[in-house]
This record gives C-alpha cells, structure tokens and sequence, in this order.
C-alpha cells in the first residue's frame, strides 16, 4: 500500500495572548474554582513545525503506540491492527483477536506493547466485549507473531464489570506502567441508569484501574481489603475518559474525559480520589438540562487540572519528551475530535499555564496522539489519517 503524498500545515508564531477559545460557555454561571482552570492564555509555538499526512486510508483508527524499531501499532475500531511503518506504509490488517463489538462507541480500542517486547512479542488492548447479558470495556493480550500477519493466544484477561446493554462510554485506554503493572480507564455507560456507578466503588465503570499483566489487582492499590469495594480500583468518579498519560517528570497519572455539554476535564489522578462525576460537574445534559444538584465543587471530590466548554471532546494524549522542539518538552498533546484540532497544555507545578490549537486547519476529528521513537508525535483521526507532526 502507497503511503500518499504529505499534506502539510507548516505553524510559526510568536506572541502569547487572549484565551484560545472564542466561543461562548454553555454555562456561563459555573465559575472556575481557580485561576486557570479554564480558558488560560493562549499560547504559540516559536519553532516551525509541520504536520504531515501519510496515509489516509486507515478504518476508524482508535488507538496508536509504537514499536521498538519506530513503526506504528494501530488499532481500527472494526476489530483489526494494522502495523505503519513511519512514511505511512499500511500492513494488511492483523488478526486473530477476540471478537469485538463495534456498535456505536465500542470496537478496539487502546493499545500498548510490552516494553519487553523485542524478546517476548505481547501486546495488551482494551476493547468492548459482547457477553450475553451485555457489553462491558474488557482488556485482551497475546503475542504477535514472527510474520506479524496474527495475534497468537489471544485471551481476555480483565473485564470492567457489570455488563450493560448499551453502545456508549467505554472509555479504552491502556498504559503500562514502569512497574509493569497495567493502567486502564473505563466509561460509566452513558446512561442515566449507569451513571451513578461511577460513584460506586463495588463496580469497575467510570474507573481508572490498575492491574497486573494477568489481570489481577495490582499490588498496593487503594481499595484493596476494603469489604464492599473492587480492588483493582484507582480512582473514581469519572465519566468517560479516553486520554491516559504518565508525566514524563513527576510519573502521575494525567487522564482526559469527556464531559456531556461542556466540562470536558484533564485530571491529575491520585490513588482512592473521587472526581465527581456525575455529581460534581462543568457541563449540562446534551439537551440543556442542568445535571444533578448543579453543583461545580464539593468536599472530597477532586477538581479537574483544567476543563473546557463548550467541549472540545478529548481523547488519547501524550507527554512530549523529545528534543526538537524544546518549548514543547513536559507539554501535554490531546487529540480533540468535535474540537478538531490537537491541544497542547502547557503545565507547569500540577497546573495548565498555557493553551495552543495544533492543526486545526485539517478539519479531521484527532482519536490519539502518541509520541514516536524518533522523538516525533504521530496521530490518528476518525477520518482515516495518520499524521506526523515534527519539526519544519
């Protein structure tokens, strides 16, 4: 397969300013609980960059990590992988993996390699799984054969439970900690029936969760010997989060989540924290409609890092750590879908000082961003394109 030819969006700048957000707040009323939180500064980028396409011809691509020798592992949401070397050459697609169901919000979805894996080939994914009393975000592994044309032994090895019959907030990303240990998150389902699951530390949805390889609770976890909790609990209280990221400097957790109307959040994740949802929250129902006691704050739930609204829908996001462009080094990259566009977050001590818009004159929905062996950023959109964003 021909990689096609780059479609570039070269970017130089200067000069900070106004908030980059210019539309109007669905909830004007709801007051940040400080400074920055939301709307901060914007911010541009000094070096010239450039973002280029090399393929375009991927199936609802989802997740995007890559290999020890640069290539690309993607998932497709439809159920296969697919292998990119990096100017964009597709593989045909990987099988044998477990069946999955790709009905609205669900498919394959997250996906890591071993850092092992030069020797031993695993790979770990998260994916929505069919079972006969519903579906529920599950996480497989199994090791890619020496052809790389199949998944050899396949196996489920964790399930988010309980099942529910729906198609939405699965949530899907996997990360694989440096104690081996692996990070998942998982969606509260959406509904209203679902939603307060997230509160409930008895179920695995609207989690972050931390398991071992074999899918067992990892050691030291928050809940563990807790009666009437699941130990393989992290934290809760979260709604549907696709973005996981590990602070290049601190190791925390950073995780993104979609609010509904507005209030989509970039956290700090601390083992046994609450983060609110659906009690707490910045964003109103789809319809308008205030959500709960229409509380933005309360004691013992944890305040996002950041949030926007109106939404931006965040998905995968990574930390750069290259060299290239050295003001990007410890920034956060959210790929944003109905935002179109790719975040860079500019923290500083736990906090966002500084806000850009990368690419948005692409018009592609941004699924995940992860960051290359050669130090570039590389993302997948909804649309089918791969993209490289490095230096000019």
């Amino acid at each position: 397969m021909l990689a096609l030819t780059a479609c570039g969006q070269t970017q130089t700048a200067s000069t900070a300013g106004a908030s980059v957000e210019t539309k109007t707040p669905n909830s004007p009323e709801y007051k940040p609980a400080f400074a920055g939180q939301t709307r901060v500064t914007g911010v541009k980028t000094k070096t010239p960059f450039e973002g280029k396409v090399l393929n375009e011809s991927l199936k609802s691509p989802w997740g995007v990590t890559s290999l020890p020798d640069g290539r690309l592992l993607i998932t497709e949401k439809a159920g296969t992988m697919r292998i990119a070397t990096r100017d964009g050459k597709l593989s045909e697609p990987i099988t044998g993996l477990p069946k999955v169901n790709s009905d609205g919000q669900g498919g394959l979805l997250g996906v890591r390699v071993d850092p092992d894996f030069t020797s031993n080939r695993m790979v770990y994914w998260s994916f929505s799984e069919n079972l006969p009393e519903g579906n529920l975000t599950a996480i497989g592994k199994g090791k890619l054969a020496a052809d790389e044309k199949t998944i050899e032994g396949a196996t489920v090895i964790y399930r988010a439970i309980p099942a529910y019959k729906g198609t939405l907030h699965y949530g899907g990303r996997i990360l694989i900690a440096p104690d081996g240990n692996l990070i998942i998150s998982t969606g509260e389902r959406s509904d209203k029936v679902t939603r307060p699951l997230s509160q409930s530390v008895n179920t695995a949805l609207g989690k972050v969760i931390r398991i071992t390889k074999d899918g067992k609770p990892a050691p030291g976890n928050p809940f563990a010997g807790q009666a009437d909790a699941l130990p393989e609990l992290y934290s809760y209280g979260h709604r549907n989060p696709q973005g996981l990221a590990f602070h290049p400097v601190t190791g925390d957790i950073w995780e993104g989540e979609f609010g509904p109307r507005g209030g989509d959040e970039i956290n700090r994740v601390q083992p046994g924290k609450n983060y609110g949802w659906p009690v707490i929250t910045y964003g109103v129902e789809y319809s308008g409609a205030k959500i709960g006691e229409v509380i933005q704050q309360k004691e013992g739930m944890e305040q996002p890092v950041y949030f926007w609204d109106p939404s931006v829908s965040p998905s995968g996001m990574t930390f750069y750590t290259g060299t290239a462009i050295p003001e990007w080094k410890n920034n956060l990259f959210v790929g944003a879908l109905s935002g179109m566009h790719i975040a860079r977050l500019v923290i500083e001590n736990n906090k966002v000082v500084g806000e850009e818009r990368l690419l948005s004159g692409e018009s592609q929905r941004f699924r995940d961003v992860t960051q290359g062996t050669d130090g570039a950023l590389y993302a997948v959109t909804d649309q089918g394109r791969l993209y490289r964003i490095a230096k000019k």
